[in-house]
């Protein structure tokens, strides 16, 4: 095989493939810079490389190698509630200030090893979402390949910023607040709509309410569309080829969702009603995925509620739902995705379960081939989206926080733990050619790493799915690159 200047390969000595569910030893993986897709992949007799390396290798065999990680719950737009309460943060802050945020947002992500972001909402931005996702795809910003929804769907006063000071609005002295979702009449399956009936404790002059309800939760979750408006959501969606999450924290309306056929379920964080079983069990026959958001529900609620969560998605991997993994991530900082991860194997789920369900499982959960791409696992013509961690996720509980290496669509943007051409800068023309060759050169690995462009005995592995598959930081401050302010 001879070197070509639009092919890397990517060696590595212990590498996940989603698709088996098991770790591979000694394969390398070709792929191609100018289409951003995995040629093909090759099986190694040995771990071991001839002397010297090409500059368009790439030697991984001291990482464990993943494919791109899907965050399957995301808002681009929102930074940690603990900053600034999200409906704050819509109502306050300047589309320019959320804009600005959201670049670094999408920065911080994608060194944080996650190459696919399903945004589920801009949160009172429009289709801002869309303009962002258009920037990444021309190259003006980095951050991971975006699927977005613009504005979630509710029924009319379902999911909007409350405020008390609603009055004369639109006059000199009423407060025009931007809007939170798309109203339609008759997709949040579910929300908390009647929350100016029993308003929250407020600090200030608002102070606490003396008497709340003490029969009932104050504010649950309410059903915002019958099963026949759900089912139509779902019908319309499908002639459009898109996929449908459903927002539910209701397991009764969770299971209105499943019924009307979406592709994926939100969070489900109360059992009111008694559906558990009967959810699971219909999430069971159409297929649906559930992306039950554990990360944000750590930031939320109490440890009992929490612990309550963390049992019932354990009980629905056992019985065969299909997981996919999403936190909520916005309503805490981006870059410390993983936690969803973590949270899914404390709950006892197996990692290689887990990884999945941040991989394979993440592609279904963004309309699989309706997607227009096929990621999250290793196959030819893939996007060559690859991560690589410092540590074993078998072996250490905080690999996954880990990233020393992010390739996404055959270029690569950390390595070595620093990220690459995250700004490059500006240059004359007859500087640009000269930094092509350079960037061969910082491909090189260090000396005395066996390794040529030719492949040692060389044996075509084939880790594919059928036609229609199925299934750094430091440990101590876990730095994420960010960039957003803590606010005082």
């Amino acid at each position: 095989m001879s070197p070509n200047r639009s092919t890397l390969i990517v060696h590595t000595s212990l590498l996940f493939d989603p698709i088996q569910k098991a770790f591979l030893e000694n394969v390398s993986v070709e792929v191609n810079t100018e289409t951003g897709a995995i040629v093909r992949l090759h099986h190694r007799n040995t771990p071991d490389l001839p002397s010297p390396l090409s500059s368009r290798d790439i030697d991984l065999r001291d990482k464990v190698v993943l494919p791109g990680l899907v965050d399957s719950h995301t808002h681009i737009f929102l930074h940690s509630d603990k900053d600034r309460f999200h409906s704050l943060q819509m109502r306050d802050e300047s589309a320019v200030e959320r804009t600005v945020r959201a670049t670094n947002h999408a920065r911080a992500g994608l060194l944080a090893g996650y190459t696919t972001y399903r945004d589920l909402g801009t949160e009172a931005l429009g289709n801002a979402d869309a303009n962002l996702r258009d920037c990444v795809n021309r190259g003006l910003t980095p951050g991971p390949r975006l699927f977005v929804a613009t504005e979630a769907l509710a029924s009319s006063g379902g999911y909007e910023i409350r405020t008390e000071n609603k009055l004369t609005r639109g006059g000199p002295l009423g407060l025009g607040l931007p809007r939170a979702a798309d109203v339609v009449d008759g997709f949040y399956a579910d929300y908390r709509r009647r929350v100016m009936r029993f308003p929250p404790d407020v600090a200030g002059p608002g102070g606490r309410v003396l008497f709340p309800p003490d029969r009932r939760e104050r504010n649950p979750a309410v059903v915002l569309f019958s099963q026949e408006e759900m089912d139509a959501i779902v019908v319309e969606a499908r002639m459009a080829d898109v996929p449908v999450a459903a927002h539910a924290a209701e397991t009764s309306t969770a299971l209105m969702a499943a019924r009307a056929g979406v592709t994926t379920v939100e969070h489900v964080f109360a059992d009111r009603d008694g559906c558990m079983e009967a959810m699971v069990e219909e999430m069971l026959e159409k297929g649906t995925i559930w992306v039950p958001t554990l990360a944000t529900a750590e930031e939320s609620f109490g440890e009992d509620k929490f612990d309550r969560c963390k049992r019932a998605v354990k009980a629905a991997h056992d019985k065969g739902v299909r997981i996919a993994a999403g936190g909520d991530t916005g309503d805490f900082n981006h870059g410390l995705n993983c936690r969803e991860m973590e949270i899914m194997i404390e709950a006892g789920i197996p990692i290689e379960d887990v990884l999945v369900a941040a991989t394979h499982t993440g592609w279904h959960a963004c309309g699989g081939d309706a997607s227009g791409f096929r990621f999250g696992w290793w196959d030819e013509g893939n996007r060559a989206d690859i991560v690589a961690l410092d540590t074993d996720p078998r072996k250490d509980a905080k690999a996954m926080r880990k990233v020393s290496f992010v390739m996404k669509d055959a270029r690569v943007w950390k390595r070595d733990g620093r990220p690459v051409d995250m700004f490059p800068a500006t240059q004359w023309p007859e500087e640009a050619a000269e930094s092509s060759e350079e960037e061969c050169i910082q491909l090189r690995q260090k000396p005395g790493r066996a390794a040529t462009f030719g492949i040692p005995n060389p044996t075509a592995l084939s880790i594919r799915g059928s036609g229609n598959p199925t299934p750094a930081a430091s440990d101590v401050g876990w730095e994420t690159d960010s960039f957003d302010v803590k606010l005082a």
